[in-house]
């Protein structure tokens, strides 16, 4: 595929075996597993390993639990294997507390799943804290008020970041040039790279699954966000558990190339539908909000004596940038998607904005 294009595909199978495929091919994993010992997820759990039914009709949690994590190491193994040298996996991930035979307990399925990756050789780097928004007007677990019974609320998951190797490697002018086209904004960084991100969860209701009701999908801006940051514009990003297809939405927002997997074939018709019934208008406007929040924050900047000139400028956007990291900074807006069974192809236009007229920098009154 050229430049102005790119691809996604859908494969209805168990990621426990991505033969479709190779090694070192894949430049970032963006994916949110079935959440061990969530009920939600037993059934899905256990068709993979009757073990776990068995374990947790005998009451043995810890054990239920390690079953199945046991069944995640297996895809940790293949994103291990397809993923390049210097290449992400975000996880997104919540723990877990259950009651079993009157035994209230936490289940870290957060550190479980590092330590599966460090055993790969795979580095955790610092991960972020996704603060769930919820207005819930009754958050107390446990015996309210009284002491000694009391429990903390989980209101967060995790984000978990790892990268196999070390840094990714650019080495030819064109490879350089390619990550200064796919930079972000300097407000942006600030904001996407804090370890505390708040933003609200997602669910859907799914009538025709046969195994789940119920989608606890994560939201498009967490995928937005992480595509973004942790890959370029082309890279191909994998998501090991599809569900509903929000990484592939997010993949064509930010011009990236995708494959999903998703174990339930009900989901076929789910995922391609929710492609689809996503406007191409809106994922347009929110890169031109990324435009326009880039604009007010100039204008913002610029008013303020007390800042800095700004001295760099991007020709692509017409418009000023912090550093010289942004200068080459390219967007492109969606043109039109085409779904052919299981495989979508986007085609895109270059971002061509008119050149901005914002205000002059005021300077200090001398006093």
């Amino acid at each position: 595929m050229d430049g102005n294009t790119s691809t996604h595909k859908i494969i209805i199978g168990a990621a426990q075996n991505m033969q479709q495929i190779e090694n070192n091919s894949i430049e970032l994993v963006v994916t949110s597993p079935p959440y061990p010992m969530i009920e939600m997820w037993d059934n899905i759990m256990s068709e993979q390993n009757p073990e776990i039914k068995t374990a947790l009709k005998n009451s043995n949690g810890l054990l239920a639990f390690e079953l199945m994590h046991k069944e995640l190491d297996k895809i940790w193994t293949e994103v291990e294997r397809v993923l390049i040298p210097g290449g992400f996996a975000c996880i997104n991930i919540g723990d877990a507390t259950r009651t079993i035979n009157g035994d209230f307990q936490l289940y870290p399925n957060h550190s479980r799943i590092i330590s599966a990756f460090q055993k790969l050789g795979i580095s955790n780097l610092p991960n972020i804290i996704w603060r769930k928004q919820t207005n819930a007007p009754n958050k107390f677990m446990g015996s309210g008020m009284l002491p000694s019974g009391a429990y903390v609320t989980l209101e967060h998951e995790w984000i978990l970041i790892f990268r196999k190797g070390g840094k990714r490697q650019f080495k030819t002018d064109g490879e350089k040039l390619h990550r200064k086209e796919s930079s972000f904004f300097w407000e942006e960084r600030n904001v996407w790279f804090s370890d505390l991100w708040d933003l609200k969860g997602t669910k859907q209701k799914i009538n025709n699954s046969e195994t789940r009701k119920r989608s606890a999908a994560f939201p498009f801006e967490l995928a937005y966000r992480l595509i973004n940051m942790y890959s370029l514009q082309g890279d191909t990003v994998l998501d090991p558990f599809l569900g509903t297809g929000t990484t592939t939405v997010a993949s064509i927002a930010t011009k990236r190339n995708s494959i999903g997997y998703e174990i339930d074939p009900m989901f076929s018709d789910i995922i391609k539908d929710n492609i689809k019934n996503t406007p191409v208008s809106f994922l347009n406007s929110y890169i031109q909000n990324r435009i326009e929040n880039h604009k007010q924050f100039l204008v913002e900047r610029n008013a303020d004596p007390k800042k800095k000139e700004i001295k760099h400028y991007n020709e692509n956007l017409k418009m000023q940038v912090m550093t010289s990291q942004e200068t080459e900074i390219k967007l492109s807006f969606i043109e039109k998607l085409e779904i052919v069974d299981n495989k979508i192809t986007c085609f895109y236009n270059s971002v061509n904005p008119d050149k901005i007229d914002l205000p002059k920098k005021k300077k200090n009154k001398a006093i």
